[in-house]
Protein backbone atom coordinates (compact mmCIF):
# COMPACT_ATOMS: atom_id res chain seq x y z
CA UNK A 1 0.00 0.00 0.00
CA UNK A 2 2.67 2.63 0.82
CA UNK A 3 4.77 1.47 -2.18
CA UNK A 4 1.60 2.57 -4.25
CA UNK A 5 0.75 5.69 -2.08
CA UNK A 6 4.63 6.69 -3.04
CA UNK A 7 4.20 5.71 -6.90
CA UNK A 8 1.67 7.86 -7.13
CA UNK A 9 2.69 10.88 -5.57
CA UNK A 10 5.86 10.26 -7.62
CA UNK A 11 4.06 10.06 -10.68
CA UNK A 12 2.41 13.22 -9.64
CA UNK A 13 5.57 15.14 -8.76
CA UNK A 14 6.90 14.16 -12.18
CA UNK A 15 3.66 15.08 -14.09
CA UNK A 16 3.81 18.41 -12.67
CA UNK A 17 7.68 18.86 -13.45
CA UNK A 18 6.58 17.98 -16.79
CA UNK A 19 4.05 20.73 -17.25
CA UNK A 20 6.43 23.08 -15.25
CA UNK A 21 8.99 22.56 -18.14
CA UNK A 22 6.47 22.35 -20.85
CA UNK A 23 5.45 26.53 -19.84
CA UNK A 24 9.53 27.27 -19.88
CA UNK A 25 9.78 26.13 -22.97
CA UNK A 26 6.48 27.88 -24.14
CA UNK A 27 7.84 31.62 -25.07
CA UNK A 28 5.06 34.17 -24.80
CA UNK A 29 4.65 36.80 -27.37
CA UNK A 30 2.07 40.13 -27.45
CA UNK A 31 0.90 41.77 -30.48
CA UNK A 32 -1.01 44.98 -29.76
CA UNK A 33 -2.54 47.27 -32.87
CA UNK A 34 -4.05 50.62 -33.09
CA UNK A 35 -6.21 49.97 -35.12
CA UNK A 36 -7.56 46.48 -37.40
CA UNK A 37 -7.52 47.67 -41.55
CA UNK A 38 -6.18 46.05 -44.28
CA UNK A 39 -2.46 47.29 -43.97
CA UNK A 40 -1.98 46.61 -40.17
CA UNK A 41 -3.46 43.16 -40.35
CA UNK A 42 -0.94 42.03 -42.91
CA UNK A 43 1.67 43.38 -40.55
CA UNK A 44 0.11 41.17 -37.70
CA UNK A 45 -0.45 38.24 -40.46
CA UNK A 46 3.60 38.73 -41.50
CA UNK A 47 5.13 38.48 -37.27
CA UNK A 48 2.76 35.33 -37.16
CA UNK A 49 4.32 33.92 -40.07
CA UNK A 50 7.44 34.53 -39.64
CA UNK A 51 7.66 33.20 -36.20
CA UNK A 52 6.29 29.72 -37.50
CA UNK A 53 8.70 29.58 -40.22
CA UNK A 54 11.56 30.60 -37.37
CA UNK A 55 9.99 27.67 -35.73
CA UNK A 56 8.13 29.27 -33.27
CA UNK A 57 4.30 28.15 -33.60
CA UNK A 58 1.38 29.45 -31.97
CA UNK A 59 -0.11 26.63 -29.69
CA UNK A 60 2.77 24.57 -29.00
CA UNK A 61 6.21 26.21 -28.20
CA UNK A 62 4.75 29.58 -28.56
CA UNK A 63 1.46 31.84 -26.97
CA UNK A 64 0.78 34.57 -29.08
CA UNK A 65 -2.00 37.11 -27.40
CA UNK A 66 -3.02 39.59 -29.70
CA UNK A 67 -5.59 42.75 -29.22
CA UNK A 68 -6.43 45.81 -31.05
CA UNK A 69 -7.36 48.96 -29.55
CA UNK A 70 -10.00 49.92 -32.13
CA UNK A 71 -9.14 53.47 -32.71
CA UNK A 72 -9.29 54.75 -29.48
CA UNK A 73 -5.98 55.81 -27.28
CA UNK A 74 -7.57 54.82 -23.95
CA UNK A 75 -8.09 51.25 -25.25
CA UNK A 76 -4.23 51.15 -26.06
CA UNK A 77 -3.10 52.34 -22.95
CA UNK A 78 -5.66 49.88 -21.14
CA UNK A 79 -3.94 46.99 -23.43
CA UNK A 80 -0.41 48.10 -22.77
CA UNK A 81 -0.72 48.13 -18.87
CA UNK A 82 -2.28 44.72 -19.22
CA UNK A 83 0.34 43.07 -21.42
CA UNK A 84 3.08 44.28 -19.58
CA UNK A 85 1.43 42.98 -16.20
CA UNK A 86 1.23 39.31 -18.20
CA UNK A 87 5.13 39.43 -18.58
CA UNK A 88 5.69 38.52 -22.16
CA UNK A 89 9.03 37.74 -23.56
CA UNK A 90 8.51 40.31 -26.25
CA UNK A 91 6.08 42.92 -27.47
CA UNK A 92 4.96 43.67 -30.55
CA UNK A 93 3.65 47.25 -30.89
CA UNK A 94 2.10 47.77 -34.28
CA UNK A 95 1.38 51.31 -35.80
CA UNK A 96 2.70 54.38 -33.24
CA UNK A 97 -0.35 55.06 -31.08
CA UNK A 98 0.62 51.66 -29.87
CA UNK A 99 4.16 51.87 -29.88
CA UNK A 100 3.68 55.41 -27.71
CA UNK A 101 1.48 53.98 -25.47
CA UNK A 102 3.60 50.46 -24.86
CA UNK A 103 6.57 52.24 -24.34
CA UNK A 104 5.72 54.45 -21.69
CA UNK A 105 4.22 51.14 -19.87
CA UNK A 106 6.77 48.59 -20.44
CA UNK A 107 10.46 49.53 -19.19
CA UNK A 108 11.94 45.93 -19.04
CA UNK A 109 10.26 44.17 -21.43
CA UNK A 110 11.55 44.09 -25.13
CA UNK A 111 9.53 46.17 -27.30
CA UNK A 112 9.56 45.65 -31.28
CA UNK A 113 7.37 48.88 -32.92
CA UNK A 114 5.99 47.77 -36.62
CA UNK A 115 4.43 50.46 -39.25
CA UNK A 116 5.77 53.65 -37.73
CA UNK A 117 6.97 55.99 -39.86
CA UNK A 118 8.86 58.33 -37.71
CA UNK A 119 10.25 56.95 -34.11
CA UNK A 120 12.46 59.14 -33.24
CA UNK A 121 10.10 62.30 -34.41
CA UNK A 122 7.73 59.91 -32.00
CA UNK A 123 10.44 60.07 -29.44
CA UNK A 124 10.47 55.70 -29.37
CA UNK A 125 14.25 56.20 -29.85
CA UNK A 126 17.05 58.31 -29.69
CA UNK A 127 18.39 57.00 -32.71
CA UNK A 128 17.99 54.60 -35.66
CA UNK A 129 21.32 53.28 -34.75
CA UNK A 130 21.71 50.91 -31.88
CA UNK A 131 18.53 52.55 -30.19
CA UNK A 132 19.37 51.86 -26.53
CA UNK A 133 16.87 50.68 -23.97
CA UNK A 134 14.64 47.64 -24.38
CA UNK A 135 13.14 48.95 -28.00
CA UNK A 136 13.55 48.45 -31.56
CA UNK A 137 11.80 48.08 -34.57
CA UNK A 138 10.62 48.55 -38.85
CA UNK A 139 9.98 51.90 -39.69
CA UNK A 140 7.97 52.45 -42.60
CA UNK A 141 8.98 55.65 -43.54
CA UNK A 142 7.11 56.82 -46.68
CA UNK A 143 9.82 57.37 -50.43
CA UNK A 144 7.48 60.84 -50.46
CA UNK A 145 9.64 62.11 -53.21
CA UNK A 146 8.88 58.75 -55.42
CA UNK A 147 5.15 58.92 -54.49
CA UNK A 148 5.01 62.63 -55.81
CA UNK A 149 6.91 61.77 -59.07
CA UNK A 150 3.79 59.07 -59.36
CA UNK A 151 1.43 61.58 -58.65
CA UNK A 152 2.59 64.27 -61.21
CA UNK A 153 3.32 61.60 -63.86
CA UNK A 154 -0.27 60.82 -64.03
CA UNK A 155 -1.83 64.02 -62.89
CA UNK A 156 1.13 66.75 -64.72
CA UNK A 157 -1.29 69.96 -64.04
CA UNK A 158 -1.86 69.27 -60.47
CA UNK A 159 -0.76 72.28 -58.53
CA UNK A 160 -3.10 72.11 -55.61
CA UNK A 161 -2.50 68.52 -53.42
CA UNK A 162 -5.03 67.74 -50.96
CA UNK A 163 -4.35 65.29 -47.95
CA UNK A 164 -6.81 64.36 -45.19
CA UNK A 165 -5.13 63.63 -41.73
CA UNK A 166 -5.27 63.21 -38.37
CA UNK A 167 -3.67 65.89 -36.19
CA UNK A 168 -3.82 64.13 -33.14
CA UNK A 169 -1.49 61.46 -34.62
CA UNK A 170 2.15 61.72 -34.69
CA UNK A 171 2.76 59.58 -37.77
CA UNK A 172 0.72 61.80 -39.78
CA UNK A 173 1.88 65.17 -38.61
CA UNK A 174 5.16 64.34 -39.61
CA UNK A 175 4.30 62.89 -42.80
CA UNK A 176 2.03 66.30 -43.64
CA UNK A 177 4.93 68.59 -42.64
CA UNK A 178 7.37 66.34 -45.07
CA UNK A 179 5.00 66.60 -47.79
CA UNK A 180 4.13 70.21 -47.73
CA UNK A 181 7.88 71.08 -47.56
CA UNK A 182 8.61 68.60 -50.44
CA UNK A 183 5.63 70.01 -52.27
CA UNK A 184 6.56 73.80 -52.16
CA UNK A 185 10.44 72.72 -53.61
CA UNK A 186 8.33 71.42 -56.51
CA UNK A 187 5.99 74.71 -56.72
CA UNK A 188 2.98 72.75 -55.98
CA UNK A 189 0.89 73.60 -52.47
CA UNK A 190 -0.50 71.69 -50.14
CA UNK A 191 -4.06 72.14 -49.39
CA UNK A 192 -4.56 69.97 -45.36
CA UNK A 193 -8.11 68.60 -44.33
CA UNK A 194 -8.06 67.29 -40.61
CA UNK A 195 -9.65 64.30 -39.06
CA UNK A 196 -9.23 63.42 -35.53
CA UNK A 197 -11.74 60.15 -35.55
CA UNK A 198 -12.85 57.75 -38.71
CA UNK A 199 -16.23 59.62 -38.43
CA UNK A 200 -15.03 63.02 -39.46
CA UNK A 201 -13.26 61.78 -42.59
CA UNK A 202 -16.14 62.32 -44.83
CA UNK A 203 -16.54 66.12 -44.28
CA UNK A 204 -13.05 66.33 -44.28
CA UNK A 205 -12.52 64.68 -47.69
CA UNK A 206 -15.64 67.04 -48.35
CA UNK A 207 -13.93 70.14 -47.90
CA UNK A 208 -10.91 69.76 -50.42
CA UNK A 209 -13.56 70.14 -53.79
CA UNK A 210 -12.81 73.20 -55.60
CA UNK A 211 -9.68 73.14 -53.25
CA UNK A 212 -7.32 70.39 -54.78
CA UNK A 213 -6.33 68.91 -57.96
CA UNK A 214 -5.66 65.70 -56.88
CA UNK A 215 -5.72 63.89 -53.11
CA UNK A 216 -3.08 62.27 -51.55
CA UNK A 217 -3.32 60.23 -48.60
CA UNK A 218 -0.29 58.60 -46.33
CA UNK A 219 -0.51 56.01 -43.89
CA UNK A 220 -2.73 57.77 -41.55
CA UNK A 221 -4.43 55.04 -39.54
CA UNK A 222 -7.32 57.35 -38.87
CA UNK A 223 -8.04 58.10 -42.44
CA UNK A 224 -6.94 54.64 -43.56
CA UNK A 225 -9.90 53.33 -41.76
CA UNK A 226 -12.34 55.45 -43.43
CA UNK A 227 -10.74 55.64 -46.57
CA UNK A 228 -13.82 54.49 -48.32
CA UNK A 229 -15.29 57.99 -47.48
CA UNK A 230 -12.12 59.88 -49.10
CA UNK A 231 -12.87 57.51 -52.51
CA UNK A 232 -16.78 58.49 -52.82
CA UNK A 233 -16.12 62.03 -52.79
CA UNK A 234 -12.66 61.38 -55.44
CA UNK A 235 -15.70 59.66 -57.50
CA UNK A 236 -18.10 62.62 -57.21
CA UNK A 237 -16.06 65.51 -57.57
CA UNK A 238 -13.45 63.79 -60.20
CA UNK A 239 -10.51 64.51 -57.79
CA UNK A 240 -8.06 61.81 -58.59
CA UNK A 241 -7.50 59.87 -54.77
CA UNK A 242 -3.56 58.38 -54.45
CA UNK A 243 -2.21 56.65 -51.50
CA UNK A 244 0.83 55.56 -49.79
CA UNK A 245 -0.39 52.21 -49.15
CA UNK A 246 -1.15 49.86 -52.09
CA UNK A 247 -3.78 47.86 -49.96
CA UNK A 248 -5.71 50.94 -50.59
CA UNK A 249 -5.93 50.83 -54.55
CA UNK A 250 -8.26 47.72 -54.13
CA UNK A 251 -10.03 49.87 -51.81
CA UNK A 252 -10.37 52.44 -54.64
CA UNK A 253 -7.53 54.48 -54.86
CA UNK A 254 -5.67 55.15 -58.44
CA UNK A 255 -2.51 53.89 -57.89
CA UNK A 256 0.12 53.34 -54.41
CA UNK A 257 3.77 53.19 -55.24
CA UNK A 258 4.88 51.43 -51.88
CA UNK A 259 6.03 48.48 -49.87
CA UNK A 260 4.03 45.10 -48.61
CA UNK A 261 2.95 45.20 -44.89
CA UNK A 262 2.81 41.57 -44.94
CA UNK A 263 6.80 41.93 -45.63
CA UNK A 264 6.85 44.79 -43.03
CA UNK A 265 5.58 42.01 -41.13
CA UNK A 266 8.19 39.48 -42.14
CA UNK A 267 10.70 41.10 -41.07
CA UNK A 268 9.50 42.70 -37.70
CA UNK A 269 8.94 38.98 -36.97
CA UNK A 270 12.42 38.47 -37.71
CA UNK A 271 13.29 40.68 -35.42
CA UNK A 272 11.21 39.23 -32.53
CA UNK A 273 12.86 35.82 -33.27
CA UNK A 274 16.13 37.56 -32.55
CA UNK A 275 15.21 38.48 -29.81
CA UNK A 276 13.32 35.46 -28.46
CA UNK A 277 17.16 33.63 -29.20
CA UNK A 278 18.83 36.18 -26.99
CA UNK A 279 19.53 39.43 -28.69
CA UNK A 280 19.45 43.21 -27.06
CA UNK A 281 16.73 44.85 -28.64
CA UNK A 282 18.81 48.01 -27.67
CA UNK A 283 21.80 46.83 -29.73
CA UNK A 284 19.74 46.24 -32.94
CA UNK A 285 19.48 48.58 -35.52
CA UNK A 286 15.98 49.92 -36.58
CA UNK A 287 14.87 48.58 -39.98
CA UNK A 288 12.96 49.76 -43.14
CA UNK A 289 11.92 48.19 -46.00
CA UNK A 290 13.75 49.20 -49.08
CA UNK A 291 11.55 47.50 -52.12
CA UNK A 292 8.78 49.34 -53.53
CA UNK A 293 5.49 48.34 -55.72
CA UNK A 294 3.50 49.86 -57.77
CA UNK A 295 -0.34 49.27 -57.64
CA UNK A 296 -2.59 50.90 -60.09
CA UNK A 297 -6.35 50.45 -60.51
CA UNK A 298 -7.33 51.93 -64.06
CA UNK A 299 -11.50 51.32 -63.39
CA UNK A 300 -11.19 54.09 -60.68
CA UNK A 301 -8.65 56.42 -62.65
CA UNK A 302 -11.64 56.80 -64.95
CA UNK A 303 -14.12 57.14 -62.10
CA UNK A 304 -12.02 60.32 -61.03
CA UNK A 305 -12.08 61.32 -64.66
CA UNK A 306 -8.79 60.58 -65.70
CA UNK A 307 -6.92 57.54 -67.63
CA UNK A 308 -3.99 55.75 -66.81
CA UNK A 309 -1.57 55.18 -69.55
CA UNK A 310 -0.37 51.62 -71.12
CA UNK A 311 3.01 53.03 -70.23
CA UNK A 312 2.12 53.05 -66.48
CA UNK A 313 0.00 50.05 -66.30
CA UNK A 314 2.39 47.61 -67.83
CA UNK A 315 5.30 49.21 -65.34
CA UNK A 316 2.84 47.71 -62.25
CA UNK A 317 3.62 44.85 -60.30
CA UNK A 318 -0.56 44.85 -59.60
CA UNK A 319 -3.49 45.74 -61.36
CA UNK A 320 -6.71 46.09 -59.78
CA UNK A 321 -9.29 46.84 -61.63
CA UNK A 322 -12.52 47.28 -59.17
CA UNK A 323 -15.62 48.36 -61.41
CA UNK A 324 -18.29 48.90 -58.95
Amino acid sequence: MANRIMRTLLGTALLALAVIAQADEQRVVAITQIVEHPALDAVYQGVRDELEEQGYKDGENLRIMHESAQGNSAIASQIARKFVGEGPDVIVAIATPSAQTMVAAARKTPVVFSAVTDPVGAKLVKSLKAPGANITGVTDMLPIENHLDLLERVVPDAKRIGTVYNPGEANAVALVELIEERLEARGMELVKAAATKTSEVLGAARSLVGKADAIYLTTDNTVISAVEAVISVGERASIPVFAADTATVSRGAVAALGFDYYDHGRQTGAMVARILEGANPGNMDVESVDTLNLFVNPAAAERMGITLSDELISEAQEVVNSDQ
